[in-house]
């Protein structure tokens, strides 16, 4: 090592759970063991798990640059498989029920919002396509079920793979995050030579310019490093108390705030196993379902605004039957917003300690990968170039506002408004962001670049994180909301071959669908191939 060299060669992360489990093992790899990496880790702190429902990114972007085979990590996890979010009863009006309530029309009010693609024809999302057919009267299916291949093969409770492996779709994962943490600590402690100290940090000193220089811990240690990471979930032990950098509050746009979980055992044999993850409306915010085998985990977010803990436990326990004497339950109050600067002087804010959304898109796991690869892509060395930092403040940002955006349009756009909680947020206000997307979508024009083809879209790696929300997610959430455009694309008008030249896309669809659910095995049956 030369005198002028400004490597970080300490790194120390506060807090393990997900969060700070999954920054050591990326950075493991990432730095190639050219940095000591130590993650201190509090026993007697308890992890908050308000979601095990992923992304499709994630395997790809995390796992797979790892070096660990899908079926390994899944096995360890009690993972299974996840296709889409399906929302129940976002239409109609009263209690909250598992099974989806009849719409006008007498059909069900559920719909998905599915993982695949949404074909593409002569420049024109599949979507621009359905809706002229709807407006002009050719068909009533709804969106999700007339475009994607997916829907049906849910409704059957079918895997997204065969039995021999082949992927059939595009699908995510529902796991336990208590087992990812252990999974990945293990990785990193035996195969990446990451230090774990289970100790609780009593101080943090710091030199002149407000830099942490190390972390002073209960049992005696003194941990020094040149680069912290903070994963100490809500509290922000490092950004926020130490680094006194300001939460952004957000209940401004989104109004939920809290939530009542529980796991329930489940007879898989019997029932089968969803390979979705349902969110279903409530009183007062709505009950997410995660199954995974033998049990599906369950967690009624809502707005204390408008409830009390007392009565949406109660509320939760109808929903699903259960005796709240004999339930163990685990209550959460969560903030919602970001940091200001989600990377401040030599501490770096990833997880819970940096930003959070409600669950209802599943975007918990989907921000820590997304600020894990951007922090080895900016990461420093100990001069902490300024123009790295505010590189990765604005990528983080950029993509915690958009997805703030769309989850507030759920809420914004659903029609019920039965209770106060659901009137309330007609009454809060749109970004101008979401209102330019909206407006786009109501004349008709795609929003943002739809993803057409599967290798391009895992060629393009930056755009999985910085264009999640892609032009079909929009479309499903607010056609399956019921809000659709003014009319359709004006110039489809001036391309009746194109109009024509779609209509095979929509039986390729058609015969897709039922080509699936005749050859993929049940979700059930692939789980327990799987997992033994």
């Amino acid at each position: 090592m030369t005198n002028n060299d400004a490597r970080i060669r300490k790194v120390v992360i506060l807090g393990g759970g997900t969060a700070g489990w999954m920054t050591a093992a990326y950075l493991g790899k990432a730095l190639q063991e050219s940095v000591e990496i130590t993650v201190l880790e509090a026993p007697s702190i308890p992890r908050i798990g308000v979601g095990e429902a992923t992304v499709p990114n994630l395997h790809r972007a995390f796992f797979d640059y790892l070096g660990i085979a899908e079926e390994e990590w899944m096995r360890e996890c009690n993972a299974s498989f996840k296709m889409a979010v399906r929302f129940v009863n976002w239409r109609t009006e009263g209690k909250g029920e598992a099974e989806a309530r009849a719409l006008p029309d007498d059909s069900p009010d559920h719909f998905y919002h599915p993982f695949g693609l949404l074909p593409d024809h002569d420049r024109a999302p599949l979507s621009h396509y359905w809706f002229k057919r709807k407006y002009e009267g050719r068909t009533t299916e709804p969106f999700d079920y007339a475009c994607f291949r997916e829907p049906p093969v849910m409704d059957a409770m079918k895997a997204p793979r065969w039995l021999d492996g082949r992927p059939a779709t595009r699908y995510a994962w529902h796991f336990d995050a208590q087992l990812v943490a252990d999974f990945l600590r293990r990785f990193a402690t035996e195969k990446q030579g990451v230090r774990h100290i289970e100790d609780e940090m009593v101080h943090v000193e710091q030199d002149e310019r407000g830099f942490v220089t190390a972390l002073n811990t209960k049992g005696g240690a003194v941990l020094d490093a040149d680069l912290f990471v903070d994963c100490s979930g809500f509290r922000g032990l490092l950004i926020n108390k130490a680094l006194a950098e300001p939460f952004i509050d957000m209940s401004d746009h989104l109004l939920c705030d809290s939530a009542v979980a529980t796991a329930i055992p489940h007879d898989d044999e019997k029932n089968g196993v969803e390979p979705y993850t349902s969110a279903i409306a409530m009183s007062s915010g709505w009950t997410w379902k995660i199954p995974m085998l033998g049990r599906f985990g369950t967690g009624y977010v809502y707005s204390s605004k408008f409830t009390s803990q007392e009565e949406a436990t109660a509320e939760f326990c109808e929903l699903w039957g259960l005796d709240p004497e004999q339930t163990t339950f685990n209550h959460v109050r969560f903030r919602v917003g970001r940091n200001r600067r989600a990377w401040v002087k030599n501490v770096v804010s990833i997880g819970l300690s940096s930003c959070f959304l409600e669950p209802l898109e599943s975007t918990g796991i989907y921000f820590i990968t997304a600020a894990i690869h951007q922090l080895a892509k900016h990461f420093p060395d100990r001069t902490f170039n300024q123009a790295l930092i505010d590189s990765f403040n604005n990528e983080i940002e950029v993509m915690f506002d958009d997805t703030r955006d769309f989850v507030q349009a759920h809420f914004y756009y659903a029609p019920r408004n039965d209770t106060p909680f659901w009137r309330a947020n007609k009454e809060l206000t749109l970004p101008k962001n979401i209102q330019e997307k909206i407006a786009a979508y109501k004349a008709g024009l795609p929003i943002n670049s739809p993803i057409t083809d599967e290798s391009t879209y895992y060629g393009n790696f930056e755009a999985e994180f910085r264009n999640f929300w892609t032009n079909g997610s929009y479309y499903c959430i607010f056609a399956g909301l019921g809000l659709e455009p003014d009319a359709p694309l004006p110039v489809l008008a001036h391309k009746p071959e194109s109009v024509a030249g779609a209509e095979p896309l929509f039986e390729e669809v058609k015969r897709t669908q039922q080509e699936l659910l005749e050859t993929l095995p049940s979700a059930y049956e692939y789980l327990r191939q799987l997992h033994g």
